[in-house]
């Protein structure tokens, strides 16, 4: 066995392995220098050097979703051999820059040991096909839907080949005649956007993502569409279109109209004639009384979305986003996303802990080489995508763990100091995320569409975009951390173990150690926790960690808007973060959301109010197992909720976070993304 990699002592002491990569391909062995002596290793050892180790249920997630199986179903790698192949192929991309074997080895080890500390995960498609030559790696597409029987039917087909890869798909109707428009072709008249709509959906339902999931896509519609009051009630009945999230795309005009209590046009997209006018406010009451009543439509606001379009001249606007509305996107666009785990960058063992600014820095740069790396590493489902993704090179670099980050800082995330660290951190990202992309243009070559946008001379990029906060429901498990920027949904969830009649509690990991050190901790309060019980209401928890501790259901409205803002102002794409509501939340409550996500500079709002589907399955002690009952909106629920999934486990504790219905026992998530 070849020897391919060296190891530092100093004074019989293993360096860091940062400092073991800096030394890779020294072939000396036995070498002297002052303190240091130089031994080399195979691969092999190396990778025995860096083993990585789950926890339970980050293991379970793991083995259920990203492993590679064998004939039977078994996992046939670990957790250090998914890393290992992940890092390895996208490493290889770099031989179409010229690089070396040794420096393509120092990359994939450079990736590995990033990957392998949990520091960044890249989204789920990635994890999964990597390596196997099988599948995309992205996970975000917006397809073109333009209005001809034609377009229609390759929208179809196209949809079809992207699932099938394992990605998610995002059109918007607004190009395509109303309901009842002429045809001069045929005589006819047109079927409209909605029935398009269905035709898609059920286009969709036979596709399974990468043979893991359903398809999962999103329809946006403009709101001077002439059909938009169709488009507001169409998911009224839930099951209809089962497989679409639908947002409205409103611009500023819009929103005024609104504020003023004036009326504004409706315009045929064919003839671009106005049909009609409507009542503002009454239209955007019908938009909150959808979001109050089960969480749609959401909200697009296409004028902030339209001002990072940096080639909007060659291309035209983004009208479109990926099925969790985060990534707004050209026709035929992808974009491969991934998350650092912000909680793994503070120093908590001082009296006042703060971040590893350092630290981050170098995994940003890190992780960017390793966004834009995905694009050469990829498989596309068509050319057309492949051409247009490789034209403007998007990437989405986003976060998570941003919660446990605040909880070791000991701040609170409903605070303005919280949303002060939230903004500081995003900028921070930003200022090193842009400098790499640069970098990155002077080793590679800008995207190919700069000399068409309206960047300027010291705006040379590799990528058009380069921030993106997407769902971590799963990768965020796979790290033990919490999920994006939302804050904790719940401090304890209960796992029922049914073969063995045994009750099992995932709680916080700092929360447990705070609880145990402070001796609060007790089984009592594990069970109160996980049935959806507030920290407020126990006598015996201190004051300061209730606040430090508060959960999604606790947070306003407005604080959680305000947290969404504050990372927005430093990324380039969207947030993907769901207003949490309690069940009582009135639709003033939900009103107020949607104009202040608009007001201070969002590029879009996904709210959920607990309880607000017609049919779920609470999972409480006082609950019989799995015991699924009919339940009227205005009752007061359990923020645990569930969808029948038969990819989900046993005891489910289903919450919605980030647009996004994601299991915190299992790590079932119904986007393609998590």
């Amino acid at each position: 066995m070849s020897i391919i990699i060296t190891v530092i002592l100093l004074r019989n002491q293993v360096l860091p392995i940062p400092c073991v990569q800096k030394m890779y391909a020294i072939q000396y062995s036995g070498f002297q220098i002052e303190n240091y002596v130089c031994i080399a290793i195979t691969e092999e050892n190396y990778r025995r050097t860096k083993l990585v180790t789950l926890s339970k249920q980050a293991e379970t997630v793991a083995s259920k979703r990203y492993y590679l199986k064998d004939e039977s179903g078994e996992p046939e790698e670990t957790v250090n051999d998914l890393f290992k192949r992940v890092a390895k192929a996208i490493a290889n991309a770099e031989k179409q820059y010229g690089k070396s074997d040794t420096d393509i080895k120092l990359t994939e080890n450079e990736f590995y040991d990033m990957l392998a500390n949990l520091n960044f995960v890249p989204n789920s498609p990635t994890l999964m096909n990597a390596g196997t030559e099988q599948g995309t790696l992205s996970a975000c597409f917006v397809l073109p839907l333009e209005d001809s029987m034609e377009d229609i039917m390759k929208t179809a087909h196209d949809i079809a080949m992207v699932q099938k890869f394992g990605g998610g798909t995002g059109f918007a109707l607004s190009r395509l005649r109303p309901k009842g428009d002429k045809i001069k072709t045929t005589h006819g008249v047109a079927c409209g956007p909605i029935q398009v709509l269905q035709t898609l959906s059920r286009v969709s339902s036979m596709i399974t993502q990468g043979g893991k999931r359903d398809g999962a896509n999103m329809a946006v519609m403009a709101i001077n569409h002439p059909d938009i009051l169709e488009f507001i009630e169409c998911k009224k009945v839930e099951g209809d279109i089962h497989n679409f999230n639908i947002s409205v795309g409103v611009d500023s005009n819009f929103m005024k109209a609104v504020e003023s209590g004036s009326e504004y046009p409706l315009i045929n997209p064919k003839s671009n004639e106005v049909t009609g006018y409507l009542d503002a406010r009454e239209v955007f009451s019908k938009i909150v009384y959808g979001a109050w009543r089960n969480g749609e439509p959401g909200m697009i606001f296409l004028d902030n979305v339209n001002k990072d379009n940096h080639v909007i001249e060659e291309y035209g606007e983004m009208i479109a986003t990926n099925p969790c509305g985060e990534q707004p996107l050209l026709p035929n666009e992808s974009c491969n996303l991934g998350s650092i785990n912000l909680a793994n960058f503070v120093d908590s063992s001082k009296v006042r802990p703060y971040i590893l600014w350092d630290e981050l820095r170098t995994t940003i740069k890190t992780s960017t080489r390793f966004l834009d790396n995905v694009i050469d590493a990829n498989y596309y489902a068509t050319p057309d995508i492949e051409q247009m993704t490789k034209s403007t090179r998007k990437i989405g670099l986003g976060v998570m763990g941003f919660a446990d980050m605040l909880t070791q800082l000991r701040v609170a995330y409903n605070s303005d100091e919280g949303r002060k660290i939230g903004s500081d951190v995003m900028r921070f990202m930003q200022t090193h995320a842009d400098e790499t992309s640069k970098e990155l243009a002077v080793e590679r070559g800008e995207f190919p569409a700069w000399n068409n946008s309206n960047y300027g001379e010291d705006e040379r990029y590799r990528n058009t975009c380069r921030l993106t906060v997407a769902p971590t429901g799963t990768i965020s498990m796979l790290a033990d951390t919490s999920s994006g920027i939302e804050p904790l949904f719940s401090l304890a969830y209960r796992k029922m173990n049914i073969l063995e009649g045994q009750t099992l509690y995932y709680v916080n990991k700092y929360f447990e150690q705070d609880a145990k050190e402070k001796g609060f901790y007790s089984e009592d309060l594990m069970e109160y926790l996980s049935d959806g019980g507030s920290l407020k209401d126990r006598p015996e928890v201190p004051n300061e960690i209730k606040d430090i501790y508060i959960t999604a259901p606790e947070i306003s409205p407005e604080a959680h808007v305000g947290m969404q803002a504050a990372f927005q102002k430093h990324c380039d794409s969207g947030i993907s973060k769901t207003i949490n509501f309690p069940n009582d939340a009135t639709i003033e409550d939900v009103h107020t959301a949607y104009l202040n996500a608009w007001k201070t500079g969002c590029k879009g709002i996904t709210v959920y109010r607990a309880g607000s589907r017609d049919k779920e399955v609470l999972v409480t002690a006082h609950t019989p197992e799995n015991e699924e009952k009919d339940i009227e909106t205005t009752t007061q629920l359990s923020f645990f909720e569930e969808m029948q999934e038969d990819d989900c486990c046993d005891s489910p504790q289903v919450v919605m976070e980030s647009g996004c219905k994601t299991c915190k026992v299992c790590g079932w998530s119904a986007c393609h993304i998590a």
